[in-house]
């Protein structure tokens, strides 16, 4: 569960169309994984949701690529990804886990600190965040004109 041990969370920003998707995947995972659903609906709570074409390019959604470190040294890219596309060795990290709900909604240089499955803490940092496969808000596309 991400945890502040006394320090203040940072904010975090999310679009409308993640944190709709976001609470009916918590909601429906309450009965099986209690635990997880109430840290990601705890993340849900303190965002700040943002019309999808409104977030910055630098903010972690669902089919974002990111790179971090953590305080043990670690440093790792990972694609966060919804419960059924994921898979650790292909950097795939879904959103219900302590580390993919700690990360959702963070940007570029902002830390977290974050208690793994085996209880201990740890303290993250989004060095980069890249958008790949976001789905974008769809544009307009010019009309075509015919002769």
């Amino acid at each position: 569960m991400a945890t502040t041990t006394g320090r203040r969370r940072s904010a975090i920003t999310m679009t409308r169309s993640d944190h709709q998707s976001l609470s009916r995947l918590a909601e429906s995972r309450a009965a099986r994984d209690p635990d997880m659903s109430e840290q990601l609906l705890a993340e849900l709570d303190r965002a700040r949701v943002v019309e999808d074409r409104r977030i910055a390019a630098d903010v972690v959604r669902v089919g974002s690529t990111l790179r971090f470190t953590t305080d043990a040294g670690e440093d790792r890219t990972v694609t966060l990804v919804f419960p059924g596309e994921a898979d650790i060795a292909m950097g795939k990290v879904s959103v219900l886990t302590p580390i993919g709900a700690a990360l959702i909604g963070l940007s570029a240089s902002q830390s977290i600190d974050w208690t793994s499955r085996d209880g201990r803490i740890h303290r993250l940092t989004v060095e980069r965040v890249e958008q790949t496969d976001v789905a974008q808000p769809a544009r307009p596309q010019p009309e075509l004109r015919t002769a």
